[in-house]
């Protein structure tokens, strides 16, 4: 997550919106990039080794 607390709130909450309604991720507000939701990467199973960002694998 960035250091800018701001910036930290503004992915929490797309982050929320994105599992609330059910959906595999969300678009980075700053980047745009597409990033997968915890839920979606809990579904896989396992941790597939690249970093995500919400990674539920993570110790």
């Amino acid at each position: 997550m960035p250091a800018d607390p701001a910036e930290a709130l503004e992915i929490c909450a797309a982050h929320d919106a994105a599992l609330a309604a059910g959906e595999a991720g969300y678009l980075d507000p700053r980047t745009g990039l597409f990033v997968l939701s915890a839920g979606f990467l809990a579904a896989r199973g396992t941790c597939c080794g690249r970093g995500c960002r919400h990674c539920p694998y993570v110790n």
